[in-house]
């Protein structure tokens, strides 16, 4: 029995999550949920298109809603309020606001019923688990974490939501003699600032106030306050040259000793090299999306993390192929 999806919002990430439903075979897309007019979207599989007041009547056909809203201002509305409805998966990344978040969610998902997954794809996601994972094996020790050089989808969309920006692309980029000083295994204390920096391609809209926008930009708490950071504005048609791609990556990095002295370093790396960042990460939602649909129908209820979720579960094998194979 095929577990039937729904896509709440269809951008980038959307359109990475029905290409990832498409190539699991024991799921199922239902349909593609828009703010914009059906008839105006396009679907990469031909997925039937609705508008996202159509999801309230289709409750009953929809085993796990994947929300692919942006976690500036979509995501903390949508996700509490789609968990009163349906089990959802969201990739909810502003690091600072997720305990917030999860107890918004949880408090929806719980009285509902229903099993809700928070910030999910691979930071936070993947690489929470590994510097769990590290910190767990080697208890005394440091975590670092770099991300990049790559487009972050987040925080593009942050400074595409400024009043006056047209379109714009952010990349992170780590501080090379950082993640060398790390890989040493010189344990350095570094701070924000001193891990990475961030490049920004801004199209403006005509007669828009640009020194505000690059003040909006540099000042934004959470997303580039705490960072080196440049504003290069350019047009649309330099951005859609030089900039139409997604790439992405990053290293998880713990760096720990043992022995009875403590005389033994080791070092634990963890690493990610991803051509297009949103069809990665779609293709992580709709694992937990089968993690989330196995929990609920086992009972569970509330909002979890990729923290709280077996690894088991997120495989189409059974136990006992899992076993054979991997073990």
């Amino acid at each position: 029995m095929s577990i039937k999806i729904g896509i709440y919002g269809y951008g980038n990430l959307g359109r990475g999550v029905e290409c990832a439903v498409h190539q699991n075979k024991d799921m199922e897309l239902v349909g593609v949920f828009s703010r914009r007019s059906p008839d105006a979207v396009k679907t990469v599989t031909g997925a039937p298109v609705f508008h996202i007041d159509k999801a309230l009547e289709m409750t009953n056909e929809i085993d796990v809603m994947i929300l692919c809203g942006g976690s500036a201002t979509d995501l903390p509305v949508q996700t509490p309020a789609l968990a009163k409805l349906f089990n959802v998966i969201d990739s909810f990344d502003t690091h600072a606001k997720i305990p917030e978040h999860f107890a918004a969610v949880n408090a929806a998902a719980e009285e509902a019923g229903k099993v809700a997954i928070i910030s999910v794809g691979w930071d936070p996601g993947l690489f929470s688990l590994n510097r769990l994972y590290a910190g767990a094996v080697l208890s005394d020790g440091a975590d670092y974490t770099f991300w990049g050089k790559g487009v972050s989808q987040g925080h593009s969309d942050a400074i595409r939501r400024i009043e006056g920006v047209q379109d714009a692309k952010q990349y992170t980029v780590p501080v090379e003699s950082a993640l060398e000083a790390v890989r040493s295994g010189k344990n350095p204390e570094l701070t924000t600032r001193e891990k990475h920096t961030r490049e920004c391609f801004v199209v403006a809209e005509e007669g828009a106030d640009k020194a505000r926008i690059e003040a909006e930009i540099k000042n934004m708490p959470n997303y580039f306050a705490d960072y080196d950071t440049t504003v290069t504005f350019i047009t649309q048609e330099e951005l859609n040259r030089d900039h139409s791609g997604i790439p992405h990556g990053g290293f998880v990095i713990r760096s720990g000793r043992t022995g009875a002295n403590l005389e033994h370093n080791h070092i634990i790396e963890y690493s990610l090299k991803l051509d297009s960042n949103p069809e990665f990460t779609a293709s992580v939602l709709a694992a937990y999306a089968r993690a989330a649909y196995r929990l609920n129908h086992e009972g569970a209820k509330g909002c979890k993390t990729v923290l709280d979720i077996p690894p088991a579960y997120l495989s189409a094998k059974s136990g006992e192929t899992l076993r054979k194979e991997l073990l």
